[in-house]
């Protein structure tokens, strides 16, 4: 039995995981930045 096709999916999914948790993580990040600039203008 070859486990190949089982093993690059998985790691396919970790990857796309990951890089969907950076991009998600990056916008949250730019938009508390955002809210945080507009406090400090007021």
């Amino acid at each position: 039995m070859n486990h190949w096709p089982f093993i690059l999916a998985a790691y396919g999914i970790a990857v796309a995981a990951t890089l969907a948790l950076t991009i998600a993580s990056y916008v949250a990040m730019r938009r508390a930045e955002a809210r945080a600039d507009a406090l400090g203008r007021r």
